[in-house]
């Protein structure tokens, strides 16, 4: 089994790694081969409109611009599984995140008669934090975010999603003017629920890579 690892947070090692790290592990544990990638270490943008992927006679699935996103891309279609995660910003996810969804997405469709021309299967983990509470969430962001997670129906998989609530923006909210938020109340909340989202992260990471 391979599994790709996207990163669509600038931050390397804070709460959307952190979940995407036990994803991996959960995928390690049952012998699945990884790869993580960090998408804001790349240098790409979002689709230029090239139409190379809809020229007669070439390869299919497949994104022509020479750039570092591309091998990405032809990583993704060519593995089982695919984890991806993103923080939640003003109620979206990153525009890293979007920039890979245009050329993955765009690299797939017909422009025949608008079918998917990707017949593979590849399960998908979508992983999300954010400094919203649950009940937030399920008022003014779930729905939305259901239906960026099922634009990965293009890849034929199963697709989960995971949010994680209410997570740490900083270690030290005394060092920056964040005065809307309790400190305290935030981080009794992520010692509390952190840990377990961790776990049954790595859980769905190794169900996924099976």
């Amino acid at each position: 089994m391979k599994t790709i690892v996207l990163n669509a947070s600038p931050r390397k090692d804070w709460n959307t790694a952190q979940l995407l790290k036990a994803a991996t592990a959960g995928a390690k544990s049952i012998g699945a081969e990884v790869e993580y990638f960090n998408l804001y270490d790349l240098n790409f943008t979002g689709c230029r409109s090239c139409m190379l992927c809809k020229r007669k006679g070439v390869e299919r699935c497949h994104c022509y611009w020479k750039d570092e996103l591309s091998l990405i891309i032809d990583q993704v279609f060519s593995a089982n599984v695919l984890f991806i995660g993103t923080p939640i910003y003003f109620g979206r996810p990153t525009s890293q995140y979007f920039a890979f969804m245009e050329r993955l997405h765009f690299s797939t469709l017909s422009y025949d008669d608008y079918s998917n021309y990707f017949h593979a299967k590849v399960n998908v983990g979508m992983f999300l934090t954010m400094n919203a509470t649950e009940e937030f969430y399920d008022k003014l962001y779930k729905e939305k975010f259901i239906d960026y997670a099922n634009e990965f129906r293009l890849l034929n998989g199963e697709v989960c999603l995971y949010p994680a609530y209410n997570t740490l923006q900083v270690k030290d909210y005394s060092k920056f003017d964040m005065s809307s938020f309790n400190e305290e109340e935030k981080k009794e909340t992520h010692e509390k629920c952190f840990p377990l989202d961790l776990e049954k992260v790595d859980t769905l990471g190794a169900k996924l890579s099976q």
